[in-house]
């Protein structure tokens, strides 16, 4: 009966977990080709890319940056290397083509450092660019002077510093500035503009990230997969994701003017955002550009430059992994990126729960056991309820076993005198599943707080362990966690079913063969779980069998 009750647990929760899957498949976008328009706009006549209001020149008429917001890759670069990052930068446009996390290391066999932005060359096309919006001025297809060699951050040094100049025009001299900083995944991007001409500027600068629509490094479990795509954060409209299926359709939304917020490129484990500083007016805007490429980024104003005058613009790019603790400084919202869907309430506070574990441990593995302990000892009074219910079932398998003898051939009359003798000893055949249904929400919150952290990412536990976001190497958690249903199954009544307690005896094996693939994180709490479970079960039932042994024996 327990069994049965485990079964209608699991099954409930992998319904449910398929269920938000679902959800996530249906904003995930497929690949695409075609030139979509940007979003609530129409595209124009000759296939040139439109641009939001706020780019419009004092005619009223929009300048368009480029004609496509392509990934500049046979441009030359220059390479920027800190302790974190090494970027390269290229000469068209000064987009950051390519970055590289030096502590986050890429999954499977190859190797090396993780490739966040990338040219192409490893798996994706994913730049962050920006330019600047007026007749004349550079953008992100402007060819601009690199310095002659590369730069490091030296021993020492807390800044290292890109300066690109671009051509001058009508007199007007453009710097693109770059800024890396030890210790940081945070780039301060400005432009210094000086004007040399005869006429007053006013000109928008606008930053963007440009990714191809297909889906990042993945933890899979069942189908299980985490969002790919655009998302915006404003402190009126909150939190908003956009799927590229929704931008190739024209049907995304999200606040497209606002005075605060950023706009940022989500993938599991990391993510690249632009942050403004707030205060600031600023227009949003997500596109499609051809070629299985998006775009998403922010146009901020300028002020009016007047002749012999200078301005600067600027914005600060993140990008690197979704560390929980340190991304909520950054930016207002910026830790929402880290999605747990509907069951954030839950699952926010279990992972500060199993920070403060690692805080005290120093493994995410132990910090799991500890949390697995933490919850069991949260839900005990209702698990005991539960094997209480169960235990009291066995005690009185052999009553009901000689009952089917007798009314084996009458199922209403044996259904009739089952209730009786449940009525008589007072127990609830059902009393077990809400206990159990309860923690469900608390299981699926930290199934996907253990899938979605980028701390558990490459986290070693002990021995064999090294990826506690990845599956077992060598199957020993899933055949332990096997083993352990098999005993817990030993200690719940017989089904009077032979044909049940044939299903019964199956699932270990069944479920056994489920958690093959499962990272071992989750493995690992299954396991620690069942072996509370078991040991919590053996005591009760060895209590209530030993309060009655005439029932036993009857």
């Amino acid at each position: 009966m327990d069994q049965r009750r485990l079964i209608l647990f699991l099954v409930f929760s992998f319904a449910l977990v398929m269920l938000w899957d679902g959800w996530l498949k249906y904003n995930q976008p497929p690949a695409v080709a075609q030139q979509p328009a940007i979003a609530g706009a129409a595209a124009p006549a000759d296939g040139s890319v439109p641009t939001p209001t706020l780019s419009a020149t004092a005619s009223g008429q929009p300048v368009v940056p480029g004609e496509q917001a392509a990934v500049a890759t046979s441009a030359p670069r220059v390479v920027v290397e800190t302790d974190l990052l090494r970027a390269e930068v290229s000469a068209q446009g000064g987009d950051i083509v390519r970055l590289e996390l030096k502590q986050h290391k890429a999954s499977g066999e190859a190797g090396g450092n993780f490739v966040l932005l990338d040219d192409g060359t490893t798996r994706h096309q994913y730049a962050a660019q920006s330019g600047l919006i007026g007749e004349g001025l550079p953008t992100h297809k402007t060819m601009f002077q690199l310095p002659g060699s590369d730069l490091r951050l030296e021993d020492g040094e807390d800044t290292v510093e890109l300066r690109l100049q671009a051509p001058e025009q009508n007199g007007v001299q453009v710097t693109k500035v770059m800024r890396f900083q030890r210790g940081s995944y945070l780039v301060d991007i400005a432009y210094e503009i000086r004007n040399g001409g005869a006429q007053a500027l006013a000109p928008h600068a606008y930053f963007q990230l440009t990714r191809d629509g297909n889906a990042a490094e993945q933890v899979e479990a069942f189908g299980v997969t985490t969002f790919t795509g655009p998302a915006f954060y404003t402190d009126a409209n909150k939190f908003q994701k956009v799927s590229f299926e929704d931008i190739t359709d024209g049907d995304a939304k999200f606040a497209k003017t606002a005075s605060d917020g950023w706009v940022a490129m989500v993938q599991h484990y990391f993510v690249s955002a632009w942050l403004p500083e707030q205060g600031l007016q600023r227009e949003y805007f997500a596109r499609g550009v051809g070629n299985n490429l998006f775009s998403a980024g922010v146009i901020l104003p300028v002020s009016a430059i007047e002749p012999g005058a200078a301005a600067t613009v600027a914005s600060r790019l993140y990008a690197g992994p979704q560390e929980q603790d340190k991304l909520e400084s950054i930016a207002p919202g910026l830790d929402l990126v880290v999605d747990y869907g509907w069951l954030t309430v839950i699952a926010a506070p279990l992972f500060w729960v199993l920070s403060w574990f690692h805080s005290l441990t120093g493994n995410w593995g132990w910090a799991i056991i500890l949390v697995t302990v933490a919850i069991k000892a949260v839900f005990f009074p209702l698990s005991a309820a539960s094997y209480k219910s169960m235990a009291k079932m066995r005690v009185l398998g052999p009553r009901l076993q000689r009952m089917k003898e007798m009314y084996g051939s009458d199922k209403a009359k044996m259904q009739q005198e089952m209730m009786n003798l449940y009525r008589t000893e007072k127990i609830n055949p059902l009393g077990g599943c809400l206990p159990i249904l309860v923690q469900i929400p608390v299981f699926i919150a930290l199934y996907w707080v253990l899938l979605g952290s980028v701390e558990m990412r490459h986290a070693p536990w002990l021995g064999w362990i090294q990826d506690l976001s990845a599956k077992d190497p060598y199957f020993i958690l899933p055949v332990i966690m096997g083993a352990s249903m098999l005993i817990q199954m030993r200690l719940n009544p017989t089904p009077p079913d032979p044909i049940q307690a044939k299903v019964m005896m199956a699932m270990p094996i069944v479920f056994t063969f489920m958690f093959l693939w499962f990272p071992s994180g989750l493995v690992l709490y299954w396991v620690v779980n069942n072996i509370l479970s078991i040991g919590q079960q053996w005591q009760i039932t060895r209590m209530i069998e030993s309060a009655k042994p005439g029932t036993k024996a009857a």
